[in-house]
């Protein structure tokens, strides 16, 4: 699937660019501030960053950017940077899962369904996602308000700091700045200028080393894009394609349609809840990347509207990976540069934060397929 493989690969060497201009601390110190450092502000204000950035980032690259910033700034204020942590991982993954671009299930989920453009996935997802991110707040302040208590002192170093000095290259920034919307611009368009979103992706991401030039600058994009995660996606798909190819995945669509009888609404309620509970425990990736055959094979079998069955697997897929420390690329990651601090992130200790706000997200969503699809 090279749309998927050439879309994470310029979106990739777009944000590493950007990431050189220090655009991502300045914007979360600048919220720390506008948050008068008040620490359950602060942890509201990077938790929405976090989202946002994710839908039209990707997600691991968001939490590589915002992580470090977030030590920063718990060290400032002298308290536990784990709160803040572990609501950023489950920021990422909501976050993600609102766009065609934030989180690749949805890329991968994209590349196989040509009507699903990016207008598409905004239009379809991203009201839920709103919904779940306004539910979590309240209850993200319930589980930590009382662990990020501070001093007005400590308050006041916050504001003290000079979020100007966090941007080293205010010329580079301008040009990032202009080729993400353009970019982004172009995935709003993509179908109706009949491109493929990698075309888009790439074509930004040629034209940002065009205008900033030099072998230096092509060297840092290189490195900035994850080759182990490219490479690991071309190995998942010639193996997903041999399932395929062997009958095997026909197999599993008849018994699923024996399972459900054919009907959409326990078809996408069953791919729902399964496709979360799995992602949980497995990367959502393989389980996706085996998911998209059989339910267009679902579809070859006399299940004619399609479309709730996709937005079902999106849902689940992206959200189900908060619900433990393995599900999702982010989380590990996030654990990975936790523990290097040397605050490590235990399995347990996310699984009593992470799986029941997993659960409640899978139960507005679907409440929302059903609402809006199925009844």
């Amino acid at each position: 699937d090279f749309n998927t493989i050439g879309l994470l690969v310029g979106m990739m060497m777009i944000v590493g660019i950007t990431a050189e201009t220090g655009l991502f601390k300045y914007a979360a110190v600048k919220s720390a501030k506008l948050a008068k450092g008040k620490p359950k502000r602060i942890l509201i204000a990077l938790f929405v960053i976090t989202a946002v950035a994710s839908a039209f980032l990707d997600n691991v690259t968001t939490v590589l950017l915002m992580v470090p910033v977030t030590f920063s700034i718990t060290r400032q204020l002298r308290i536990h940077p784990l709160p803040f942590l572990m609501s950023q991982i489950i920021a990422s993954n909501v976050g993600g899962t609102a766009t065609l671009i934030g989180d690749p299930p949805n890329i991968m989920i994209g590349s196989s369904v040509k009507e699903l453009t990016f207008m598409a996935f905004i239009s379809n997802l991203t009201p839920v996602i709103i919904i779940i991110v306004l539910a979590y707040i309240p209850l993200l302040l319930l589980m930590f308000g009382k662990q990020i208590k501070t001093t007005p002192e400590l308050q006041q170093s916050i504001m003290d700091m000079d979020e100007k000095v966090m941007i080293t290259d205010h010329k580079l920034l301008r040009k990032c700045l202009i080729v993400l919307a353009i970019t982004i611009a172009g995935f709003f368009l993509h179908q109706a200028l009949h491109l493929e979103s990698a075309t888009v992706a790439l074509a930004g991401a040629f034209l940002l080393l065009l205008l900033t030039g030099g072998e230096h600058m092509l060297e840092k994009a290189f490195h900035s894009v994850e080759w182990i995660t490219i490479f690991f996606f071309i190995g998942l798909f010639v193996l997903v394609s041999g399932l395929v190819e062997t009958g095997v995945i026909a197999e599993l669509a008849a018994k699923a349609i024996e399972i459900t009888n054919g009907d959409v609404l326990m078809s996408s309620m069953m791919i729902l809840w399964v496709s979360a509970i799995t992602s949980a425990f497995l990367d959502n990736i393989p389980f996706v990347a085996t998911m998209i055959p059989l339910i267009q094979e679902m579809g070859n079998m006399g299940i004619s509207n399609l479309e709730p069955l996709w937005w079902s697997l999106a849902l689940g897929a992206c959200l189900g990976g908060n619900g433990t420390l393995i599900g999702a690329s982010a989380n590990l990651i996030v654990a990975g540069l936790a523990g290097k601090e040397g605050y490590p992130i235990t399995f347990m200790k996310y699984l009593k934060v992470g799986f029941p706000l997993m659960l409640l997200s899978i139960v507005i969503s679907s409440v929302y397929l059903y609402l809006r699809y199925l009844m």
